[in-house]
């Protein structure tokens, strides 16, 4: 028996909604690295990990554009675009809370 792919709709995923939740999971990960281990060395740690830190917000500030715009596009699915939002926000939220408490 024959099986026929049907499409009953003209959406697609868009390219800026799945590299902004890329940038997104890279961001998290590499945020959320950065602070295990710098606790795990009880604050003492290397200027790469704060270079880490720097780049992780450039690529969540980027993913969360990319998201936002990814958004206002027509005729798209809008999973994508939503979880990269998540994502780089989450990211974002962290960097506040290690900058608060490094206060």
């Amino acid at each position: 028996m024959a099986r026929k792919n049907y499409m009953f709709t003209n959406r697609r995923h868009s390219d800026k909604a799945v590299m902004g939740m890329i940038l997104g999971i890279i961001s998290l990960a590499a945020m959320i690295a950065v602070i295990f281990l710098s606790y795990s060395k009880g604050g003492n740690v290397p200027a790469g990990y704060g270079f880490t830190g720097l780049f992780a917000v450039v690529f969540s500030v980027v993913g969360l554009v990319l998201g936002i715009t990814s958004m206002r596009e027509k005729n798209q699915f809008l999973l994508f675009p939503v979880i990269g939002i998540i994502l780089n926000g989450v990211a974002l939220v962290l960097l506040g809370v290690l900058l608060y408490a490094a206060l």
